[in-house]
């Protein structure tokens, strides 16, 4: 029978809870809720609450300056993040199986070079990465955002150690017996057996990527090609002299946070799974 902890303990940690989730869903809120204001209801009323409500107007107003190109960056969002994410998760994938489940020299060492990637911050790679695809021709364009995302050491790390204690040994040999191919293997039997790890790698960099903005500031000139949130910024930048863009930095914000709202939301299960049992399993 399950002892429950004291009720000071409960009280604590209820508290400590209840503040945390005020700390990070306040913002949030504010967001919300001045997603629904003009430019001058903005900076004029009181910011936690509605004044003068017309969102729909609003949001329409965002979707539609400049020839629509809000939706541009939003698209580009997508394309950099949900092709990013899928292809580092497949890469990750054959990548921390091949070093949980083949014994080669020097893979420790590889698996090492991989963890140290992990503490390299992203602005310090942006620069050289900036120079390589200056010299090869590829800066200023898509290709310059999404091939540096593609790389994901950390979901290389959770793969390994999913891929060691969720892919049995014996499964692996009875296949390669009944004469499939390492392709075949890894295509049908590997993949289906990570899923709940690959979920959480996928998630992971999709929201990394979603989210980053130096890399494309460095690389991109062309405002086409933009990331949202760095059109936001963009206008942020040009608010002093047309206004109104305070609005639309604010709404175009308020938007930007849906699409990941949405993927945690339906994903939460099962990237819940893996990480758990990633952390776990050895």
């Amino acid at each position: 029978m399950s002892q429950q902890p004291p009720l000071r303990h409960r009280i604590i940690t209820l508290s400590l809870l209840s503040v945390a989730a005020i700390y990070f869903l306040v913002p949030v809120y504010w967001l919300t809720v001045s997603a629904t204001k003009d430019t001058g209801d903005l900076f004029g009323t009181f910011g936690f609450w509605f004044a003068n409500p017309h969102p729909v107007d609003y949001l329409r107003d965002v979707l539609t300056y400049d020839d629509g190109i809000y939706v541009t960056w939003m698209l580009n969002s997508l394309l950099y993040a949900g092709v990013g994410a899928l292809a580092a998760t497949l890469l990750s994938a054959a990548a921390g199986y091949a070093l949980a489940k083949f014994v080669f020299r020097g893979r420790e060492a590889i698996f090492n070079v991989i963890l140290a990637g992990v503490l390299i911050p992203g602005t310090a790679l942006a620069l050289p990465l900036y120079l390589l695809f200056s010299e090869i021709g590829l800066a200023n364009t898509y290709w310059a955002v999404l091939v540096p995302s593609v790389v994901s050491p950390f979901g290389v790390y959770l793969c390994r150690i999913y891929a060691s204690a969720a892919v049995p040994d014996s499964l692996l040999e009875a296949a390669r017996i009944d004469g499939a191919g390492e392709t075949r293997i890894f295509g049908t039997v590997v993949l289906r057996l990570m899923s709940p790890a690959l979920v959480t790698v996928f998630l992971f960099q999709f929201v990394h990527i979603w989210n980053n903005f130096f890399l494309p500031l460095v690389m991109l000139n062309d405002s086409d090609l933009y990331p949202v949130q760095l059109g936001l910024v963009g206008w942020q930048g040009y608010a002093d002299r047309a206004p109104e863009l305070y609005q639309y930095t604010v709404g175009g914000a308020f938007m930007s946070v849906i699409p990941l709202m949405v993927l945690m939301g339906v994903l939460q299960r099962y990237w819940r799974t893996g990480l758990a049992e990633g952390s776990v399993k050895t």
